[in-house]
């Protein structure tokens, strides 16, 4: 059987406990189109890249899916008509990925460092508050223009 993963968002508007009976729903279609939901992720309310539907933010949902074409066709079928669905994505894979997706993976985001080895603004001259040794300053155009005296 061919294996798939399938991610959906749903509107911010929802709790968490509609968007479970809504992935139970999905996943009983699945079940009945002769499918199993190896895995299911809530990712949880995320912020989006940019605005769907009005929206900055979406309840986000991985499965895992081991099922025939149909039973696909028919969860996004579904999908289409179901308001509370903003998208989806189903993708075919050789093989599902075990364990934590990348997203319930706390790890990479560990292992970024604490940003202080970078300094603040580097040697440009921004950041850091206000005075310090910024040299001389210029005279403005009205001053070279006058002599600076009026």
């Amino acid at each position: 059987m061919p294996l798939y993963e399938h991610v959906y968002l749903a509107r911010p508007d929802l709790s968490p406990q509609q968007v479970e009976e809504l992935t139970a729903k999905l996943t009983g279609v699945i079940t009945e189109g002769g499918g199993k939901v190896t895995k299911s992720e809530y990712w949880g309310l995320k912020s989006l890249s940019y605005r769907m539907n009005k929206n900055r933010k979406a309840h986000m949902t991985l499965f895992n899916v081991e099922a025939p074409a149909a039973a696909l066709t028919e969860v996004e079928r579904q999908e289409r008509i179901n308001e509370d669905v903003m998208r989806y994505l189903t993708i075919r894979v050789e093989a599902l990925e075990e364990g934590p997706s990348a997203m319930m993976r706390k790890s990479d985001r560990d292992d970024r460092g604490d940003r202080g080895d970078r300094g603040f603004g580097g040697d440009r001259g921004f950041g850091g508050g206000r005075g310090g040794d910024r040299g001389e300053r210029r005279p403005r155009r009205d001053e070279e223009t006058t002599g600076g005296e009026e």
